[in-house]
């Protein structure tokens, strides 16, 4: 039975230990699935990732997180809405798909497009921020695609597989006229 927020191609659907846990700990431990994030340089253990989905199922008034499922129910990711400021309607964002094979299709995109609309329709954000590691071409395209924009560049923000990266912040804004 289908559930969870509907896109054109992905549901965000929420974390489940025992259909998502081991797809987790495969692609956080995949070197090119983690080239862009601040995770994976470091092994990720099975029993630390299902920590992390027991705290994400107790946290939710300020971290959301969900898997990303094709509509035909196959995990292919994972989305998030982080650091949920309730008092200034803001918010961080993420996405991740895993699975390499299915990148280039617009999975990502779509999750996002979801996660914006779960983020403003029922969270009633007005302010959804997310960074990107500079070179991260594929994320940039996504999340202006979504209506992002650039708002700025902190350099040298990260260090990230021996040498240090810009951090480009961009924001999306909730159009208050219903537009």
């Amino acid at each position: 039975m289908a559930y969870g927020w509907e896109g054109e191609k992905i549901r965000l659907v929420p974390l489940d230990v025992g259909r998502h846990l081991p797809n987790a700990v495969t692609w956080l431990n995949d070197p090119e699935v983690t080239a862009w994030t601040l995770i994976g340089d470091l092994p990720i253990s099975c029993l630390a990732e299902e920590e992390y989905f027991r705290r994400a199922a107790s946290e939710t008034e300020r971290n959301l997180a969900f898997a990303v499922e094709s509509l035909e129910g196959e995990h292919v990711g994972f989305a998030g809405i982080h650091d949920i400021d309730h008092r200034h309607g803001s918010a961080r964002t993420g996405t991740i798909i895993g699975r390499r094979d299915l990148w280039g299709r617009g999975l990502g995109r779509d999750a996002a497009r979801v996660r914006t609309r779960y983020a403003f329709e029922v969270l009633g954000l007005r302010l959804l921020l997310s960074e990107v590691m500079a070179g991260n071409d594929a994320s940039v395209r996504m999340l202006e695609a979504v209506g992002y924009r650039q708002v700025g560049c902190i350099p040298r923000r990260y260090l990230k597989r021996g040498g240090y990266r810009d951090a480009l912040l961009f924001a999306l804004e909730h159009d208050a006229s219903g537009g």
